[in-house]
């Protein structure tokens, strides 16, 4: 297969072509060619788009599928599918399925169920048993047969010494542990910020405290254990200061933020629309800058999607009883392109993602095998359900403004362009 790329703006900071515009031409899923112009053949496919830009293929290190045992939200195909044509040609897939991702086996469901498509699927497996919190998963087993991190989905890890012992055993094989940020006896059963629009609404709320409480605890004990930890989707601001902190003292803590928490408040709760109940809980606006500064600052390592897909009966409901979760992938890139540059954007979602979770980089440069997303960060649009590729349709961002549009990937020697 012969692909001609034309007229694209590279960004890719460790490649010499760097913010230029060239011809990129990939025979047999190698770059062989990147030059001002290259003429065209016959057994070419060419891709052209208004404004394109490529970069190395964006990595999303948290999102739900579904399969197995929730194939009514999304199938491993289908979701796969949706991330490609969303701009992504890596994705971490979390382990709240049905049965939980906790061993060997289930891991290999997943890796070999995702043989064969342009995007590829690293399982994030379970850190303990059915994701209970009270025994520690096999942790070395799963990552020989592909886990490339463990963590209890949405869940903290109550136990300290269970968190403790986790970091310790993983540094035998420099695994990555992940610890959900929410200290549970202090959320109760809070359904939304702690603040003026919980009191408004009367929803019973989450204070800022719950997250930071857990993560103080967890970097205590990380500071004590050594190892490498991973703090997935914080949402205030405290959270930035007190991974800061940590960083500076040499800890190996990384942190992600989700889309929905950098552009997205809780004022946008006055409707009581379930799409926009999640968990963490949509913050304020002092927070959501926090986390904006705490990327260009290099505090926030990875921006995720947080892609969550739910069934529709448990979002048609009262927004008190409705299940936590938006999906995110379809909106990603035109969210998050409104309110960061786009080398902040391209360096959140390429190369510290995958050097935090070991995968091997990338770079657009003759030689290498292409991995590319293909984009136009200026083009501007209502996100509807038309945009929405994914079978479960609970979108936080339906009929928000969007800057930026995702053309489609090449990856695993496979085109995929958006019609």
């Amino acid at each position: 297969m012969n692909t001609l790329i034309k007229s694209a703006t590279i960004i890719d900071p460790s490649s010499p072509f760097h913010q230029q515009k060239k011809d990129i031409l990939i025979v047999d899923g190698i770059i062989t060619k990147i030059e001002d112009l290259i003429p065209s053949q016959k057994d070419f496919t060419i891709v052209t788009r208004e404004n394109l830009h490529v970069s190395c293929g964006w990595f999303d290190t948290s999102v739900s599928f579904g399969e197995p045992g929730y194939e009514e939200r999304e199938t491993i195909k289908n979701g796969l599918e949706v991330a490609a044509k969303s701009g992504f040609t890596a994705v971490a897939v979390n382990a709240n399925t049905n049965p939980v991702i906790d061993n060997k086996a289930a891991v290999a469901f997943l890796t070999n169920k995702a043989q064969g498509f342009a995007t590829k699927l690293y399982p994030i497996a379970a850190l303990t048993k059915d994701s209970e919190g009270k025994e520690m998963a096999e942790l070395f087993d799963m990552q020989q047969s592909g886990a490339i991190a463990f963590g209890d989905y949405k869940k903290p890890v109550v136990n300290e010494n269970l968190m403790k012992i986790s970091l310790l055993y993983a540094q035998n094989f420099n695994g990555l542990v992940l610890s959900f940020p929410k200290n549970q006896s202090i959320a109760g059963d809070g359904i939304a910020n702690e603040g003026i629009n919980s009191t408004k609404l009367g929803l019973k709320g989450i204070p800022a405290l719950a997250e930071e409480l857990q993560i103080a605890s967890n970097l205590l004990i990380l500071e004590y254990t050594g190892g490498k930890l991973h703090i997935p989707t914080i949402s205030t601001a405290k959270s930035v200061t007190l991974i800061k902190d940590a960083k500076k003292k040499g800890l190996q803590v990384s942190c992600s933020v989700a889309a929905h928490h950098l552009v997205l408040t809780d004022d946008e709760l006055h409707e009581f629309d379930s799409n926009y109940k999640t968990n963490p809980p949509l913050r304020t606006k002092a927070d959501c800058k926090a986390l904006q500064k705490g990327i260009t600052m290099g505090v926030i390592d990875i921006i995720t999607s947080d892609h969550n897909p739910i069934d529709i009966e448990y979002k048609k409901v009262e927004f008190s009883e409705a299940k936590n979760g938006t999906i995110g992938l379809e909106s990603f890139f035109g969210a998050i392109n409104s309110v960061l540059s786009i080398s902040d954007f391209i360096e959140n979602i390429t190369l510290k993602p995958r050097a935090i979770f070991g995968l091997e980089t990338t770079s657009i440069t003759t030689g290498n095998k292409a991995d590319i997303s293909f984009f136009n960060p200026e083009e501007k649009y209502i996100f509807t359900k038309k945009n929405i590729f994914s079978t479960s349709k609970n979108s936080a961002f339906i009929n928000k403004k969007m800057t930026g549009k995702v053309y489609g990937i090449f990856s695993n020697n496979q085109l995929i362009l958006n019609s």
